[in-house]
């Protein structure tokens, strides 16, 4: 399942504004990262196996480069484990 340009752009907007980052206790939302598009644009790559699978796959997939770019870590190493249930959420209703 893809998402045309209107939809992709919706989920953009979704998880730019209700998810975020915790570093060192502070809270940095995806759509201040600039990683909202790519974390939608590999979800919308997944939405087919489930927003479970999608989500935890996704946020494997996209890599955040740290430190000035000299390392990178997974964006589901960076995000509370309250923000997966809240990504399957999102998903969950973009799948419908």
């Amino acid at each position: 399942m893809t998402l045309d340009a209107a939809d992709l752009q919706d989920l953009t907007a979704a998880l730019g504004d209700r998810l975020y980052l915790q570093v060192a206790g502070w809270h940095l939302y995806l759509r201040d990262a600039g990683l909202a598009e790519t974390l939608a644009i590999e979800c919308s790559a997944l939405l087919d196996q489930g927003p479970a699978i999608c989500a935890r796959r996704a946020l494997e997939a996209v890599q955040v480069p740290i430190g000035g770019g000299s390392s990178r870590l997974p964006l589901a190493r960076l995000l509370p484990s309250s923000q997966l249930c809240e990504l399957e959420q999102i998903l969950e209703d973009h799948c419908r």
